[in-house]
């Protein structure tokens, strides 16, 4: 069932992607009064699974499901339309129109998906608004949750002071900031201690990605959520959402704790102090042979973790207007970032080049269950990713047909048909070749 909710927000997100990309070349092209022949919702050889003319344009949904694309008459496109080429210039044609305007047209697929990353930014703050989970509030430091924290020199309890020389001031950027860097400050203890980041710490995310726990995690209560087979904690008496709050003479307050103190009593009897609705209990528990007695602790998501007051998020409201400009920034930020994401794959020390993913990739992303922030949230970063993708200067993207239309505009040169042909099929090859290594690392993550 995860994997048809997860299919189903990744069709629908991509649809409107794609729609509304296509939509900002069909709009402008029509403006310019040229024949747009196709309009269609994913790809069609050979059979088509809907279509309807209307005017010169044939609307349609192909049968699979990998992007779409607008056919616009006279033009060098993915559908490689030599006849039509070979004909004279007609003035609908986009050939015939000046370089300017063409310009126009192969951008507008870009700006409509930077414009629809931007509104639905907007909205999101409108209607939920901006709550985070500020890195300075987390009096206690980070729980490390995975052994490539513990690799790094990091230990739980540790405060977050500044990531290279720069603060991050929200907890869920810490992790992403540390992907540019290559030193952590942290006070430990009232010590302040510099760990270096390894040189290839992407590579090691991304080869256990899946298998790997989130690298930090705010410090949780440690509430029970279940028991395992023959659990000594159960037989003594402990039930799902007790809370233990101390150990023998010592009380804590957080999960990771008791994990550590528990350890050294193997085969030994311990006193847990118990919080249970509003009673105070004292149970005796058996640790077994492996330091452990047989429960599993509550995850709190931050959603929870705000609601129960164990940390103060910060709360921000936007009124309809004030959202628009904070919309966009937002959607600025979120396009630097992906670009300083993209440089670090031709870094072949970093790794980055394994989590180059296909389809696989991106439906994983989307939560098992339906939820609209979340969809949206994710769609408007798909819909920068796309705008980005699209702009790079390799022939068969609209990035390449704007290098080759600025080339005509500075030097008023037009390119030969066959060169622009030729281009085509080289762009065309490199999107294929990439496409097959992504899916293959996606295949190679699975097993």
């Amino acid at each position: 069932m995860e994997i048809l909710i997860k299919a189903s927000q990744l069709i629908l997100s991509l649809s409107i992607l794609v729609v509304l990309h296509e939509l900002g070349h069909f709009a402008t092209a029509k403006w310019f009064k040229m024949r747009v022949e196709k309009f269609y919702l994913f790809f069609d050889p050979w059979i088509s699974l809907f279509k309807i003319k209307k005017g010169d344009t044939e609307y349609g949904i192909g049968w699979i499901p990998l992007g779409g694309y607008v056919k616009i008459a006279g033009m060098i496109d993915e559908s490689m339309d030599k006849e039509q080429m070979k004909l004279p210039p007609q003035d609908w044609e986009f050939r015939s129109k000046p370089a300017w305007q063409r310009l126009i047209v192969m951008v507008g697929g870009v700006l409509m998906n930077l414009i629809l990353a931007m509104c639905i930014y907007a909205m999101l703050l409108f209607v939920f608004g901006e709550k985070y989970l500020p890195t300075a509030n987390m009096k206690d430091g980070i729980w490390c949750m995975d052994s490539l924290a513990n690799e790094i020199g990091f230990q739980n309890g540790d405060k977050i002071l500044s990531i290279g020389n720069k603060q991050v001031e929200k907890f869920q950027d810490i992790v992403p900031e540390m992907m540019y860097a290559t030193t952590v400050q942290i006070d430990r203890k009232g010590e302040k201690i510099n760990l270096t980041i390894p040189k290839n710490f992407i590579e090691q995310i991304i080869d256990q990605k899946g298998k790997r726990s989130p690298l930090f995690y705010p410090r949780i209560p440690f509430y029970l959520s279940g028991f395992s087979d023959a659990s000594p904690a159960e037989k003594a008496g402990l039930k799902k959402m007790d809370q233990i709050i101390g150990l023998n003479d010592s009380e804590f307050k957080y999960f990771d704790e008791f994990k550590s103190m528990v350890s050294p009593f193997k085969n030994q009897t311990i006193k847990l102090k118990i919080k249970r609705g509003n009673e105070i209990l004292n149970i005796p528990v058996l640790v077994d042979t492996g330091g452990k007695i047989g429960v599993s602790p509550a995850m709190m998501d931050l959603k929870s973790l705000r609601e129960a007051g164990i940390y103060e998020f910060s709360v921000t409201k936007y009124g309809f207007f004030e959202s628009f400009p904070a919309g966009i920034r937002k959607a600025s930020d979120k396009l630097v970032d992906y670009v300083h994401q993209f440089k670090l794959i031709f870094n072949f020390k970093t790794g980055a080049y394994k989590g180059v993913g296909s389809f696989i990739s991106i439906g994983n992303l989307f939560a098992p269950t339906w939820d609209w922030q979340s969809f949206w949230e994710l769609t408007a970063i798909l819909s920068i990713v796309l705008a980005f993708m699209n702009i790079l200067p390799i022939p068969a993207l609209d990035g390449g047909h704007v290098m080759f239309l600025l080339y005509e505009v500075i030097t008023g040169k037009k390119p030969s048909d066959k060169f622009l042909e030729y281009a085509q099929y080289v762009g065309m090859f490199l999107l294929i070749l990439l496409m097959v290594y992504a899916i293959g690392n996606d295949i190679f993550r699975l097993f």
